[in-house]
């Protein structure tokens, strides 16, 4: 019989990994199909880093690598915390994985036990959810508004807060809205976190050098939070590098080796190759990929002005990542007259658990398109 687990059944597929699948296959039929369901960069990898791994098969790397990452790697992550996040942690306290993902699955698998909450701020980052449930953990969504660029309040956090509350995830810059939480801010969560001492925090900031503000604050930097807090990160999104496959954790110690234990008997360790890139990525001054940066900050302006053009989106402005995040609630029940030939796989923020919005990723292929898309039916009215 083919009978399947209930986990994997219970399990839903990701939709934005679904709906590249399905421009993919568009593209193969011949069709015209600009994917925005990805969040990727459409640069190339920097030639400073692909040096880096032509040399490192050049010097014959191609053995297993330790569960936790090369000792040399660990040592530049250690420079790169304190570097840009003043933030001190030591080799036992950095677990290196293929790809942040995985490093937000361990800590899921080696913390939550079956009917733990994990908060999620909405909107959030498609996996999460599925994630905690994976590890027998239960979702708990926190709804945020525009009003307050799509961050929770403390008074959120604290009315979420039961005595099943086991960890928070939150992303700072945040996959799907672009928001960046400020230090006063995650102070103000911090303030309502000293009250439970047992819930453990996990900052993704994957995003973490696109940001347009001027500064990126981590959860980890306060004193009374350090001790609690996993800090993800990697270098897909920032170094565009989304296909290497490395992310990493700065964590406490207790949770670094339980992460380490379970990668060990699941994946090992990380590609060898990738690994000798990301040494030359984390050394890098940040200056370096300023350059994507300063296009994204473009691109979202460029997206802002045109969006303000049509009647019915309404959107912030988002201080990070690569994405515009507009209520769409206005053409709801509409229909557009004509059709078009492109087809553009957006996500719909349903995966985000918010309905009424859409996320726009900014990449320079679509710009044009899903606005002479949007724009000229539109003005022609609805």
């Amino acid at each position: 019989m083919n009978t399947l687990s209930d986990r994997i059944n219970n399990l839903s597929t990701s939709q934005t990994l679904a709906m590249a699948a399905k421009a993919r296959e568009l593209r193969e039929e011949g069709k015209d199909v600009i994917g925005l369901s990805l969040g990727e960069p459409d640069f190339n990898t920097p030639d400073f880093i692909k040096e880096s791994a032509i040399n490192a098969i050049n010097e014959n790397y191609n053995s297993y690598t330790p569960v936790d990452g090369y000792k040399d790697l660990k040592e530049a992550i250690i420079r790169k915390f304190k570097r840009d996040n003043n933030l001190d942690y030591s080799l036992p306290q950095i677990v290196v994985s293929t790809g942040a993902k995985q490093s937000l699955a361990n800590v899921a698998m080696v913390i939550l036990n079956e009917g733990d909450e994990v908060i999620l701020p909405c909107p959030f980052w498609v996996s999460y959810a599925e994630i905690v449930k994976l590890a027998e953990g239960v979702p708990v969504q926190v709804k945020t508004n525009i009003e307050t660029d799509f961050k929770m309040t403390p008074d959120q956090l604290r009315t979420a807060i039961t005595p099943k509350t086991r960890m928070l995830w939150f992303s700072s810059p945040c996959n799907p809205s672009g928001s960046v939480y400020s230090r006063e801010e995650l102070r103000a969560l911090a303030d309502v976190l000293k009250d439970h001492p047992d819930i453990i925090i996990v900052s993704d900031e994957i995003y973490e050098h696109i940001n347009f503000t001027a500064d990126h604050a981590s959860m980890a930097q306060f004193d009374d939070m350090y001790d609690r807090t996993v800090t993800v990160n990697g270098v897909s999104k920032a170094f565009a590098m989304t296909g290497w496959r490395i992310g990493f954790i700065g964590a406490p110690a207790w949770i670094a080796r339980a992460c380490n234990k379970m990668q060990g008997q699941v994946t090992s360790g990380a590609n060898c190759i990738a690994q000798r890139a990301v040494i030359t990525a984390m050394n890098a001054d940040p200056s370096r990929i300023g350059f994507m940066v300063e296009e994204f900050k473009s691109r979202r302006d460029l997206v802002l002005d045109l969006l303000s053009e049509v009647e019915g989106f309404k959107a912030n402005v988002p201080e990070g990542a690569f994405y515009v995040f507009p209520d769409i609630s206005h053409f709801f029940g509409k229909t557009l007259n004509g059709t078009r030939s492109t087809t553009l796989p957006i996500s719909p923020c349903t995966y985000w658990r918010t309905p009424w919005w859409l996320q726009l990723p900014v990449m320079l292929s679509g710009i044009q398109t899903v606005f002479e898309f949007l724009m000229q039916p539109l003005k022609s009215r609805l």
